[in-house]
């Protein structure tokens, strides 16, 4: 059965195409710097958005028209496999991402959950024999279900935490099974509403407890898959433990974690936690600590997770000015955990919002590597902190000095010089390449 028989297979037209079922700026063949797209920027489907989500919000029921919910049950998660692999194979894509409860229905025990499991994953590592995508992560949902409302590592239950554990034991073994390139911790409720009624440090501890114990079972079994934290800093607790990269960071360092995990960062979450989405992965990328990421975008008007298929053209440039210093993204790619708006209803819309979202990131990708090509953001580095090149600032930079030295240097000097940082002239220089990436073709 075809779920999308009127639309063929989503090829490179270039910038000129009119098409609005073709790629205008993804080409997946075309290298840049000595591999292809495809290789540097390692897109990923979101099953959740794609194939379970029905456009409800908290003001108004579902609007998607999606012809395999006309099926229930296991029917209907086979019908969504079966969806899947013709949205990857139609898109040309080489990854895709899910939680356990997106591919199979919980059942009414552990016991059943995981063998509605088996059975859906049996059938997705037949479609993957003779399909080009790959599993780029999967995640255990531990945050939906009622027994999750207190938490899930960090419940103040310990029913819970072993039954959060034993789903984390499954999704490994599903994505050993399957394959996958990285696995994702997400603490959807892995924080807390009030200090009121909360141990945090017995919450905390739990957490890094819980992280080991996941380590430990991925030695045992061969399961060698990066290990990813993803960062957000509120919703749906007042505040999570995981509340951005720098807090992740200094979590995964206390608790002895920071050789076994990196980060996925997700553009959405980083406008959360009040931070650019470059510099959640300038950050990640410093400390050699960049993994994977979530390619969406927020609305600026809007308070909450928007999800927002990324089509900001300033955004991805940046995000891939991070990613290729970080030399790519290794194991990790670009996941699009974005969802269509709730008026976009059509199934024609799906492809409409991943062509945008990646050629968005094409685009990002050429003028990054234009930038860097050129040394624009070089140079003003260079520039700006010239005097730590020389004198008293290589001295402080090489640790060759001490408070008597500096003071004596300070003691010195006249009125201090200062030099203008231009920031409205670089901005105008990224804007120039831009606009002139692709004039002409």
């Amino acid at each position: 059965m075809s779920y999308f028989s009127n639309i063929n297979k989503i090829n490179f037209e270039g910038s000129n195409s009119t098409n609005p079922f073709a790629y205008k700026f993804y080409n997946p063949k075309e290298e840049i710097n000595g591999k292809t797209m495809e290789e540097i920027l390692r897109f990923g489907v979101a099953y959740w958005h794609t194939f379970t989500m029905d456009g409800s919000d908290p003001f108004g029921t579902g609007t998607m028209i999606r012809s395999w919910d006309k099926f229930s049950g296991m029917d209907l998660a086979k019908a969504r496999v079966e969806a899947a692999f013709e949205f990857f194979e139609k898109l040309d894509i080489p990854f895709f991402c899910f939680h356990d409860v997106d591919i199979a229905p919980e059942g009414s025990s552990l016991k059943e959950s995981n063998q509605n499991l088996d059975t859906i994953v049996a059938m997705i590592k037949d479609y993957m024999t003779t399909s080009k995508t790959k599993l780029l992560w999967n995640t255990a949902n531990n945050f939906t279900h009622p027994r999750f409302l207190h938490g899930a590592a960090t419940s103040n239950n310990a029913d819970v935490f072993a039954y959060s554990a034993a789903k984390i034991k499954k999704g490994l073994e599903v994505g050993k099974e399957l394959g996958a390139e990285n696995y994702v911790f997400w603490g959807g409720r892995e924080g807390y509403e009030t200090l009121l009624n909360t141990n945090m440090k017995l919450e905390m501890d739990n957490l890094g407890r819980f992280l080991h114990m996941a380590v430990d079972y991925a030695k045992e079994i061969g399961f060698d898959a990066q290990f990813l934290i993803e960062p957000k800093p509120k919703e749906p607790t007042t505040h999570q433990y995981d509340f951005d990269v720098a807090t992740g960071y200094a979590f995964l360092q206390h608790y002895g974690l920071q050789d076994y995990f990196k980060f996925n960062i997700e553009a959405n979450h980083a406008t959360l936690a009040g931070h650019t989405f470059e510099h959640e992965l300038h950050y990640a990328r410093v400390h050699n600590m960049l993994g994977s990421v979530d390619a969406n975008q927020g609305d600026p008007l809007l308070g909450w997770d928007t999800d927002e298929f990324p089509t900001d053209l300033y955004s991805t440039t940046l995000a891939m000015v991070e990613i290729l210093k970080n030399g790519g993204l290794g194991r990790g790619g670009l996941n699009f955990d974005a969802k269509v708006r709730r008026g976009s209803f059509e199934p024609e819309d799906l492809f409409h919002a991943h062509i945008a979202g990646m050629d968005a990131f094409a685009v990002g990708l050429k003028v990054a590597q234009k930038l860097l090509d050129d040394k624009v953001l070089d140079r003003v580095m260079e520039s700006r902190y010239s005097s730590y090149q020389e004198g008293i600032g290589l001295e402080i930079v090489n640790g060759n000095t001490n408070l008597h030295q500096l003071e004596a240097h300070a003691l010195g000097l006249g009125e201090v010089q200062q030099q203008s940082g231009r920031l409205e002239s670089t901005k105008a220089i990224i804007n120039q390449y831009l606009l002139t990436a692709f004039a002409g073709k």
